[in-house]
């Protein structure tokens, strides 16, 4: 099966395509760890979809620049959206306990936009949509999920796999979505340039 680069350091991210077996080496971008700014009456929507697009775009001059070897790049973007408004991540433990105050009670969504370039360079889009429902929050229990330190890298402050899992009383959609990687949406763009999992 041909190898891909992740342009992601999200160990989340590389857990899934092991998961499906998918062989792949990580592609660093630069400031992949900060979240890219909205632009002006940009619809979240929209947004996760062009920052997803925008890594792969990235990957491909990283590439060319690195002079390595050509393969197919995946990019993802995961955003966590209430009302019209992007929750991203946290910047220190003030914030993340305000978006967790947010999310309480609520029914929100989680974007999460793939970008797959091929080796000419075409990209083919996907994005994977799940409602989110959470319980209501204590300040006890804000309290002390800022204390695991879970919530500071993770669009939202928080991750459906950890401790924050206690907090969801449903979803609807994909589970490995809201994770960061949607494995069904994933598969299917492989597949459309070509590579067919086991």
């Amino acid at each position: 099966m041909t190898a891909i680069y992740l342009a992601s350091r999200s160990p989340r991210r590389r857990e899934l395509l092991a998961q499906i077996r998918v062989p792949h080496d990580v592609l660093v971008l630069a400031a992949t760890d900060v979240d890219e700014p909205r632009l002006p009456g940009e619809a979240p929507s929209v947004y996760v979809r062009r920052t997803a697009r925008e890594k792969a775009e990235r990957g491909l001059v990283t590439i060319r620049k690195r002079g390595l070897s050509p393969r197919p790049i995946l990019a993802a973007d995961t955003t966590v959206i209430l009302g019209d408004d992007v929750l991203g991540k946290p910047a220190d433990r003030e914030e993340a306990e305000a978006i967790l105050q947010r999310l309480s009670g609520t029914r929100h969504e989680v974007h999460t936009a793939l970008v797959l370039a091929d080796l000419a360079g075409a990209l083919y889009e996907d994005v994977s949509i799940t409602v989110v429902h959470f319980r209501a929050l204590t300040a006890r229990d804000i309290q002390r999920y800022c204390d695991s330190n879970e919530p500071y890298d993770k669009a939202g402050a928080y991750g459906i796999q950890g401790l924050a899992g206690m907090f969801v009383e449903r979803i609807e959609g994909s589970y490995t979505g809201v994770m960061g990687l949607p494995v069904f949406e994933t598969a299917r763009l492989l597949g459309r340039i070509g590579i067919v999992l086991p």
